[in-house]
């Protein structure tokens, strides 16, 4: 009973903290969108939202395999999806600039849309087949002239805590790109905040960088292999704790 009303309390300083400075980060975003070139400065920005909530969330963070990252290459990060936490976890720790895939509708918002393009996001249209590949095929081209992505291949965030099995398209953008995946393990975000629920608890989390996968080798026609090689790598290191604790 205690414990529950600790974390009820918890809950409400996150909320209380984290809508006044998501508000004030957000406008401040907003207004450098219309001036950065490179959305370097936004993301920068974005990175003291993130890592003010994890500092007010009580999270302890352990970061390893930044040595694994060339910083003059352009990447696509791969990570599993745990919770809603995984958010600012990647933009709080992830100690490189990146740019998240975003859905061509919120692109039209009025301002917001504006912003999103001058923070650097990317555009994906999939109102149907032919428009999902061609802004694929943008997107790619994108990623060739240097512009780092970070995408969830599971879609979504899982239940359970298991991978769950993987969307083609971050695939055909990574043999379209021909840059390498960085497959990223992320533990211990779950017992923060699971899907479907509200409650947020403190808890150890550590964020681990694996090797680089090169893409150059595949093509659309193999991209199920990449797929199942990535999501393989990612499996058995996650799962690779566990066996051995």
């Amino acid at each position: 009973m205690l414990k529950s009303i600790l974390y009820t309390l918890q809950t409400l300083i996150i909320v209380v903290w984290t809508l006044p400075t998501t508000a004030l980060i957000a406008t401040t975003v907003i207004v450098c969108s219309f001036f950065s070139r490179t959305g370097n400065g936004p993301h920068l920005l974005a990175r003291f939202w993130a890592n003010s909530i994890l500092w007010v969330s009580r999270v302890k963070v352990t970061v390893s395999g930044i040595e694994k990252l060339d910083p003059r290459r352009s990447y696509i990060y791969m990570p599993n999806h745990q919770s809603n936490a995984d958010i600012p976890l990647l933009l709080g720790r992830l100690p490189v600039q990146f740019r998240w895939l975003a859905k061509a509708e919120l692109f039209k918002i009025p301002v917001f849309g504006r912003a999103m393009r001058g923070v650097g996001y990317i555009s994906i249209d999939r109102s149907n087949r032919k428009s999902a590949f061609e802004s694929l095929e943008r997107a790619a081209r994108t990623i060739r002239n240097g512009t780092s992505v970070l995408i969830f291949p599971e879609g979504t965030r899982s239940r359970d805590g298991r991978i769950l099995p993987f969307k083609k398209g971050g695939f055909v953008l990574s043999v379209d790109s021909g840059v390498p995946i960085v497959p990223i393990i992320i533990r211990g975000t779950r017992d923060i905040i699971p899907k479907g629920r509200f409650m947020i608890r403190p808890a150890p989390v550590t964020m681990q960088i694996l090797d680089p996968v090169e893409t150059s080798g595949y093509s659309r026609k193999t991209k199920d292999a990449l797929l199942e090689r990535i999501r393989t790598i990612l499996i058995d290191n996650f799962e690779k704790e566990s066996r051995e604790s």
